[in-house]
């Protein structure tokens, strides 16, 4: 021990003199400036306006900062809550808002003022802004000094989410109506938050997650320039109050640098394209929920891990930092988060922010080579891929263009995982486990689950409440108020005073949206499934299915086996469902694919009408436990045996709840758990020719 003390005081004596500097004491550092750190939010919205509005408040004591409000699909659709397009949606994403009385309950005991509230709403953004401004107008709050944002970005609904309501062109003219008005009377609100997180989520890698984001926010631009509703002067000023609402995935670095690029471009692109000066105009301004399509449903808890390194990505270089930030829980892959699950997340947050000594510096990676060179490499791809929607037209009529390279990066990228290129832990890569504590004895046999569960009295109280709005309201007022929103719709006027007339006069969601329908008609989005065959999985893996695929079909007598892929309800999450179509007919099956927002009753006409051999059903909203019967019922009453015809389900589905199916005529039930779109196709054929033998 003597030689050792010897030895360290030599080395000690060679070190230089200390840096007073370097030796601060820690009082001193904690008296170091500080930023303000971003503002926490939570998605949510539950089974009615009451139950969200207690979960808000919740939330709000635990130190939440900001309000993001989930809606329902009916609510985003422009659907009632009793509507038949309802039917098993009703609560199960979000709250449903049907009328001023369900916007008042969820601000009940909430300060409006006071709040910095986020509107994830798209098709019906100018119905739920006019009925959110109705209940600040009744809380006293001006309107100018209302602050928050409203998603309003429609067109990546067309590419990636399914949550239109109306044709392309009058879409885009409601979200200009809302953009224009909000500039003029709201002028601290973001009245768009063009979306890129979809379209992450729908395939996209940086490159063309900057591209299609950037395309976008280009469209509603030069749709506001054109309208005449917002002069060349104050096209600045609408681009300081364009917001971004961004998504963070795992490969730290490049979603980093992918942030970067896309406040490198929209500074560089605003002041070229649309000649703003002002730097503090061209600031690129987000917020961002971190990646939910990486969430595992095996080893679930190891999805803390994933959120918090995905929140890192934009947060810790201050020059590219989120302005706020909502992180999914670990157990949304299993289902909806729960009160706690939202209150790990949110601890997450505050820790990284008032624990960590992060908001005392700059930012930590300038003057970084690397950083610098995976910017401006996403930078120049971004900028050569916007090129190509830009000489197609722009977003709305290169809609087909870009929903195509969707599908085929999302492809792109379950092949990778499906090959072990892309490293997944515990799906594709460490999968031996122990029980996790977390969800192991959570059945609900045994009384408990691992996330929330839809409680039915919820759905029947938003009915009732909704039956007692209309009996109450005077029908004269809803009438002139309807008469009112279908001469502005025909005559092109400005759509969001008539929308707060509308609300105030006890107009529903569904009526008002009907009134536009009927005036706007409707569309179906492409779907992006092409007849390219882009391959999948393993080559010998996929030559094993098509040959599996064959013996099928040769067990039918048939030249190829027909499926019937079907999105029923109001689910527009179709990413899945392209897939599957993609990896089907890449396995030799002809595919029958029409898209999103099918009611039962179509899918069940459509296999008799298509005699197809096998039908599969993707449905992540929540709603497979009524659906799936109705259409099993239907598909009898048009003469198509599940017995004969098997019928596979796919989605976010309980173990218990897949149980239910099967014993309803479900073949077999696919849940996040299963991974491999090409043995999932292999297992499809097995059971038409186990079908064909029966």
């Amino acid at each position: 021990m003597r030689a050792f003390a010897q030895v360290a005081l030599g080395i000690l004596g060679s070190l230089p003199e200390p840096n007073p500097v370097s030796n601060l004491r820690y009082t001193d550092m904690a008296e170091r400036h500080r930023d303000q750190p971003w503002i926490f939010r939570t998605y949510a919205g539950y089974g009615n306006a009451r139950v969200t509005n207690e979960r808000y408040r919740r939330n709000l004591a635990k130190g939440q900062t900001g309000l993001s409000i989930a809606f329902d699909l009916p609510t985003q659709t422009g659907y009632d809550s009793d509507h038949q397009m309802a039917r098993g949606e009703v609560g199960r994403v979000g709250v449903p808002i049907c009328s001023l009385g369900d916007m008042r309950t969820v601000f009940d005991g909430i300060p409006v003022q006071d709040m910095n509230t986020s509107m994830t709403i798209n098709a019906t953004a100018v119905w739920l802004s006019a009925l959110y401004v109705a209940v600040a107008d009744e809380h006293g709050a001006p309107r100018a000094e209302l602050a928050g944002t409203t998603q309003n970005d429609i067109l990546k609904e067309f590419l990636a989410r399914g949550t239109y309501a109306f044709p392309p062109e009058p879409s885009m003219r409601l979200t200009v109506d809302l953009v224009a008005w909000a500039l003029r009377g709201m002028p601290k609100w973001n009245p768009i938050n063009v979306c890129s997180y979809h379209l992450q989520e729908a395939g996209a890698d940086p490159v063309l997650e900057v591209a299609y984001t950037l395309a976008n926010a280009f469209a509603v631009l030069d749709a506001c320039r054109e309208s005449g509703q917002v002069p060349d002067e104050d096209i600045p000023r609408l681009v300081g109050r364009i917001s971004f609402f961004c998504n963070a995935g795992i490969r730290f670095v490049e979603e980093m640098c992918k942030m970067r690029a896309l406040a490198r471009l929209w500074d560089r692109l605003t002041r070229e394209r649309y000649g703003v000066e002002d730097p503090r105009f061209r600031r690129f301004r987000y917020g961002v929920q971190v990646n939910s399509l990486g969430l595992t449903a095996p080893q679930p808890e190891n999805n803390a891990y994933r959120i918090f390194l995905e929140m890192l990505a934009v947060a810790l270089s201050k020059d590219a930092r989120a302005r706020a930030v909502q992180l999914p829980a670990w157990n949304e892959a299993l289902g909806l988060p729960r009160a706690w699950d939202q209150q790990w997340s949110l601890r997450a947050q505050q820790i990284l922010a008032y624990e960590s000594d992060l908001l005392e510096y700059g930012d930590l990676f300038e003057g970084s080579r690397v950083v610098e060179e995976v910017t401006t490499e996403i930078a120049d791809g971004a900028v050569e891929e916007l090129q190509r929607v830009l000489d197609r037209g722009g977003s709305v009529e290169a809609l087909g263009y870009m929903k195509e390279q969707l599908v085929a990066a999302h492809a792109k990228r379950l092949r990778e995982i499906e090959t072990g290129e892309r490293a997944w832990v515990g799906v594709n890569r460490y999968t031996e486990t122990e029980p996790s504590p977390l969800v192991e004895g959570l059945s609900e046999a045994e009384g408990g689950f691992a996330f929330e569960r839809a409680d039915p009295a919820d759905e029947v109280e938003q009915l009732e409440r909704l039956e007692q709005w209309r009996r109450e309201r005077d029908e004269v007022a809803v009438a002139r108020a309807l008469d009112g929103l279908r001469r502005a719709a025909d005559s092109g006027e400005n759509l969001v005073e008539v929308s707060i007339d509308a609300a105030r006069a006890g107009v529903t969601t569904g009526e008002w949206a009907q009134a536009l329908r009927d005036s706007f008609g409707e569309y179906r989005a492409p779907t992006g499934v092409t007849g390219r065959v882009l391959g999948g999985g393993e080559a010998e893996r996929l030559e094993d299915v098509r040959e599996r695929v064959s013996r099928a079909a040769e067990r039918l007598g048939v030249q190829r086996i027909r499926m019937l892929v079907g999105k029923p309800g109001l689910d527009g999450h179709s990413n899945a469902a392209e897939q599957i179509a993609v990896r089907a007919r890449d396995a030799g099956m002809e595919v029958i694919y029409q898209g999103i927002r099918l009611s039962a009753a179509e899918i069940a006409r459509a296999a008799a009408d298509e005699d197809v051999h096998v039908i599969g059903l993707s449905i992540l909203s929540g709603a497979h436990n009524l659906l799936v019967p109705e259409i099993l019922e239907l598909l009898r009453a048009q003469g198509v045996d599940p017995e004969r015809t098997p019928v596979v389900v796919g989605g976010v589905i309980p173990d218990d709840d897949a149980e239910k199916l099967r014993s309803l005529g479900v073949a077999r039930v696919f849940t996040p758990k299963e991974q491999n779109l090409t043995e999932m196709i292999g297992e499809i054929a097995d059971l038409v020719a186990l079908a064909a033998a029966s």
